[in-house]
């Protein structure tokens, strides 16, 4: 079994600047891709989940979501990190149209996302590595029986472990995961 590291992307990648779907908003956070080639070094897998609720908004598609991570992909890729897979969850209840409206598994806080790409990729949970930006991206990772996840501050809540990505760089450095 292969151990990950799991990341949400608005907020943990790039600055979380509300439905973005086009390069040109999209600004990754300093020290990313540092925590990222840590891992890597390490042997962990990387993947991305993420909630996509502008796609079940109306706000941009899938093409436009999928043309927007196949460049982030590669901007990893120039700086010498392969993201294994992004998974992502178009779904709302509340607020989507359409196919959209759905009470699904894979929308975070379920762990749907995770634990498809663990039975995909024979990923070890417990010895791998969540990083989010709101509480819903931790009960995900608990919820699927991830040992380490971290919450990085952010607009979102008052309470939060990290303040930075480049804090909990720090701070990975010194523990072994």
């Amino acid at each position: 079994m292969k151990k990950a590291l799991f990341l949400d992307r608005d907020g943990i990648i790039n600055v979380d600047k509300k439905y973005i779907c086009r390069q040109e908003d999209f600004e990754f956070i300093d020290s990313i891709f540092e925590l990222c080639r840590f891992f890597a070094d390490k042997g962990f897998l990387i993947f991305i989940i993420t909630n996509q609720a502008g796609i079940g908004r109306g706000y941009y598609t899938d093409k436009d979501f999928l043309i927007l991570t196949e460049w982030m992909k590669e901007q990893f890729k120039l700086n010498g990190i392969i993201i294994s897979d992004v998974y992502y969850c178009p779904h709302h209840l509340d607020y989507g149209i359409g196919k959209y409206k759905i009470d699904c598994e894979c929308r975070k806080p379920k762990p749907g996302m995770i634990l498809k790409i663990a039975n995909r990729y024979d990923v070890d949970l417990v010895n791998s590595v969540l990083i989010g930006d709101k509480i819903g991206d931790i009960k995900a990772g608990e919820s699927a029986n991830i040992e380490n996840n971290f919450l990085i501050k952010s607009g979102y809540q008052e309470i939060y472990d990290f303040k930075s990505v480049k804090s909990l760089l720090s701070y990975v450095k010194e523990i072994k995961i």
